[in-house]
């Protein structure tokens, strides 16, 4: 499924702004260290259950590192950005504010992001060249 060193970021694929988040990611993952499933496709509904996430209190953004675990919300964003090329890193000196802080902030984005960004009817299908970094395909 994934190689040594890859992590897995498991994303709402219906959600327009979760859509353009792996865009983002995408285009700065210069290292190829990221990997893509819908958390609505089969392989990113088993990799939530041999978790045992409870995805009803966790309406996130989760990436899976084989290596440690998972992280959610605010944490595994701020430690995407760690692993992007440019800038984005310096994001993650965020991680020394409180969690509940930084995952308020983020809960009232996710809360709001079909309203604020918009839904669409099915995930996103990728490209057929970026179609190998998407394990649900």
């Amino acid at each position: 499924m994934i190689n040594e060193g890859e992590k897995i970021i498991l994303f709402d694929g219906v959600c327009n702004l979760c859509n353009s988040a792996i865009n983002f990611i995408i285009k700065r993952d210069k290292k190829s260290i990221f990997r893509y499933a819908s958390l609505q496709s089969e392989i990113g509904k088993k990799l939530i259950a041999d978790r045992n996430i409870d995805i009803s209190k966790i309406d996130s953004i989760l990436l899976i590192d084989p290596k440690i675990a998972y992280y959610h919300k605010s944490t595994a964003a701020l430690h995407i950005a760690k692993e992007l090329s440019g800038l984005y890193p310096i994001l993650s000196v965020f991680l020394i504010l409180p969690k509940f802080f930084r995952d308020w902030i983020y809960d009232i984005v996710a809360k709001n992001r079909y309203k604020w960004f918009g839904k669409k009817e099915s995930c996103m299908i990728p490209t057929a060249e970026l179609k190998a970094l998407f394990i649900d395909q």
